[in-house]
């Protein structure tokens, strides 16, 4: 289905991908290596389109969140190396092996696991040790008083056969707006990198940047880097274009076409439930966008959209398949008007704030049937979805 056609569609734009990339380069030492996140299907952006272009690039490694997801870029024909972030029980090992994914360990039961496995296929498996230091999720727990258990775990760790320990990282909990809280954390991850080197425990690789830190803390760059959320164009705290050397770019504009206009009289109540009654004689536009796209129904009542570059309000209750626009104050919104739902005017971060959530949530929201529509490579490529 041609552009022109559909209800509601996603455009990817991977020049702007590119350009976010050269910033974030330009932020980082030169023999800092870049790792781009592509979990959850590139933030809703299209994981395999996005890892092609960061493998383009020249992007030093990719991030997933499970071995499904590994697969998927693997299959898709990107080669540059994989990381997986989340867990991979042992009997998922042969499959880790035959694709080159190198796999996150979080405890020595796991290592255990997969070095049995790769030692049965005969093949090495690169792992990425991961230490809880202030997260409280995943990883060897690092604190004063487990400091020592875990470093008679690391040293049994990496001695496993079948093991290639390639790096060592941790995650934080609120780079953004904790500068105390990451401090912290970045002491406890130094400080054990430093007993285990004292154990003759050394490893390629040392990484726990996350976008905050790589916008904020350049002390944390190390020798790899974990960018997600700024890759796709936004920052975490909302507004901080002053720390990089030139505007991120949104990659994803979300957009949906005008599919009816009706004049309505002052005292009619819109939607589900009768929540808003009309003040006003109003010319209210009918949206083929709703929850069931991945457009919250906490945006009813008040969320705007931009059409012909003006703000329009969102009036009554978000339903499943369209919302109803306000363009009484807009005269020049007909039937088949593109309204731009995200991608500029800091329209995310207003969602996010309005529904008490953050950019990453609304990205990843994305529905599959909201077809993505891809940009800025050598044709128009659109990702097979069904049609609406």
């Amino acid at each position: 289905m041609e552009t022109q056609q559909r209800r509601t569609w996603a455009e990817v734009d991977l020049n702007a991908l590119s350009h976010n990339y050269h910033i974030i380069r330009a932020m980082i030492p030169g023999h800092c290596r870049f790792l781009g996140l592509c979990k959850a299907n590139g933030y809703g952006h299209g994981a395999v389109q996005v890892g092609i272009r960061l493998e383009e690039l020249g992007c030093d490694m990719l991030a997933v969140a499970c071995l499904e997801e590994g697969l998927e870029l693997r299959r898709a024909g990107i080669s540059c190396p994989i990381l997986c972030l989340g867990y991979t029980a042992g009997e998922f090992a042969p499959l880790l092996l035959d694709y080159q994914i190198t796999q996150m360990v979080e405890d020595l039961e796991t290592g255990k696991a997969l070095s049995a496995a790769a030692v049965r296929a005969g093949k090495r498996l690169n792992i990425h040790v991961k230490l809880d230091t202030g997260m409280t999720r995943l990883g060897f727990l690092w604190r004063e008083e487990t400091a020592a258990r875990a470093v008679l775990d690391l040293a049994q760790l990496c001695k496993l056969p079948g093991l290639y320990p390639q790096g060592l990282f941790t995650h934080f909990a609120d780079s953004s707006d904790r500068e105390d809280y990451t401090m912290m954390q970045l002491t406890r991850f130094l400080e054990a990198r430093e007993r285990l080197n004292q154990e003759g425990i050394s490893f390629e690789i040392y990484h726990c940047a996350n976008s905050g830190a790589v916008l904020h803390y350049p002390c944390t760059h190390l020798d790899m880097v974990r960018p997600g959320l700024i890759l796709y164009g936004y920052y975490p705290d909302g507004h901080s274009g002053i720390l990089t050397p030139g505007p991120l770019l949104p990659v994803m504009k979300l957009k949906s076409r005008v599919t009816a206009v009706h004049a309505v009289p002052v005292g009619t109540s819109v939607s589900y439930g009768c929540t808003e009654v009309l003040q006003r004689d109003s010319r209210i536009a009918l949206l083929p966008i709703g929850y069931g796209d991945g457009y919250s129904r906490l945006f009813s009542r008040g969320m705007e959209v931009l059409l012909h570059g003006k703000r329009c309000p969102i009036v009554g209750t978000v339903c499943m398949d369209m919302c109803m626009i306000d363009v009484t104050d807009v005269p020049e919104v007909e039937r088949g008007d593109v309204a731009l739902v995200y991608g500029e005017d800091c329209l995310v971060d207003e969602g996010a704030a309005r529904a008490g959530t953050i950019p990453y949530e609304l990205l990843c929201n994305v529905s599959p049937r909201v077809p993505r529509v891809y940009l800025g490579g050598k044709d128009k490529i659109h990702c097979q979805v069904p049609e609406c």
